[in-house]
């Protein structure tokens, strides 16, 4: 009897433990940090032009990734409050209780410090100076400044998940050189066209939340028109930085397909009367998709 007792008790604490893990495995936001480590990578591939080492690959991507992870702890424990107003953050782990506050900001802040001191060592200054000012602007100038208080929260606030291209150019080189800013810039003008993709069809949420997404202060209408400003912008320089690749044509030639069917998704949401849920969503979710293949391209035609 002890013993089917002490086994209950084993096999509640291992439950407990893997509860605990998995809720700070989501308040680091990994589906987010896979992007900005991808971003990295691809920067990292296009300055070596081709395969980096393999260990500075490792020592970036668990730097970085603490680093992120911190800075997203940050977010989740300051955010708490409207998180648990929305149907689409409710089921967070610090809405659910499932992690104390305090123990989710003293994780940010511990993951932010050694993320970096791991960079500085394994990398270089360079490259762990723009990851703290990323962690910076991501933590505090975004969450804490910007979200609540300006529509537009997330153009402005973009340059934090724009800055890992520059950290995994800086860790192959030392240095940034002009690709390198123009993959910083094709992440900063994406921003717009995902997020405010998003809270198109999600504008009931962020009302209730009281946070001034644009398409709650400005509406749909003037939300879209400047989706489809930025996505123009965005094809400019995706198109811009094939002049830095060593395949320039082809890049320019795949660059070109892809941006015109991304712009063509814009076209289609501005033109759409009536409900735009459907829409928005398409164009949000196209916005996962093009990222990944506009990185893809400016690393694969930089080889």
């Amino acid at each position: 009897m002890l013993a089917v007792n002490r086994d209950s008790t084993v096999r509640e604490r291992l439950g407990s433990a893997h509860k605990t893990l998995r809720a700070f495995w989501e308040l680091g936001k990994p589906r987010i940090n896979a992007l900005l480590l991808f971003s990295a990578c691809c920067a990292m591939i296009a300055a070596a032009r081709g395969l980096p080492p393999l260990r500075l690959v490792l020592v970036v991507l668990f730097g970085l990734g603490l680093a992120c992870a911190g800075a997203a702890m940050i977010n989740m424990w300051f955010d708490r409050d409207i998180d648990r107003v929305m149907a689409r953050t409710e089921s967070r782990p610090l809405p659910q209780g499932q992690i104390a506050p305090g123990v989710a900001l003293a994780g940010g802040l511990a993951l932010g410090l050694v993320g970096l001191s791991v960079l500085y060592v394994g990398v270089g200054a360079l490259a762990a100076w723009l990851t703290a000012a990323g962690y910076l602007y991501y933590a505090v100038l975004y969450t804490m400044v910007l979200k609540r208080s300006t529509p537009q929260n997330i153009v402005i606030g973009g340059g934090a998940g724009a800055i890992p291209p520059l950290v995994g150019w800086s860790a192959v080189t030392g240095h940034l050189a002009p690709l390198a800013w123009l993959m910083f810039l094709v992440v900063f003008l994406w921003t717009p066209s995902h997020f405010w993709g998003l809270a198109l069809y999600r504008a009931d949420e962020y009302r209730q939340a009281a946070v001034p997404m644009m398409p709650v202060v400005r509406g749909e209408r003037a939300t879209i028109a400047q989706m489809l400003v930025y996505a123009l912008a965005l094809a400019g320089v995706d198109l811009a930085a094939s002049r830095f690749t060593v395949h320039p044509l082809l890049d320019l030639i795949l660059s070109g397909l892809l941006n015109v069917w991304f712009l063509a998704l814009h076209v289609r949401l501005a033109a759409k009367r009536g409900p735009i849920t459907a829409c928005a969503k398409r164009t949000f979710q196209a916005s996962l998709v093009y990222l990944p293949l506009a990185l893809i391209l400016i690393a694969a035609t930089s080889v």
